[in-house]
């Protein structure tokens, strides 16, 4: 298994979010934003009913319940989810997802 999105479990989100980070200055706490544009979680033929946003890779799972979709004009057109890191462990565990996640779909890294 390489790493995958999920926000029903089993299946796998193929749309590519933009994913923003943050992090405290004493880099104990840290935030990812996801933003999905258009996901097949919301668009695709079969609706999902998304009961959260899943990190899966190799070491396990990540999740967050922190999910909410956007709508213009009534027609669903994204999503975003917050993932937070309450430790250096975390923040460490989640950039190894990232690291996987990244290679699986040709992603780079943007530092501010």
């Amino acid at each position: 298994m390489s790493a995958a999105i999920q926000f029903t479990r089993g299946i796998d989100e193929p749309v590519v979010p933009d994913v923003r980070l943050t992090r405290s200055r004493d880099g104990q706490n840290g935030t990812a934003t996801f933003y999905f544009d258009e996901p097949q979680a919301l668009v695709g033929e079969v609706r999902q009913d998304i009961t959260g946003m899943y990190l899966l890779d190799d070491e396990g799972e990540l999740a967050t319940r922190e999910v909410k979709a956007k709508f213009i004009n009534g027609q669903p057109a994204g999503l975003e989810a917050v993932y937070l890191m309450r430790s250096p462990e975390e923040w460490d565990r989640f950039m190894r997802f990232m690291q996987r996640y990244a290679e699986a779909n040709g992603l780079g890294f943007t530092e501010a």
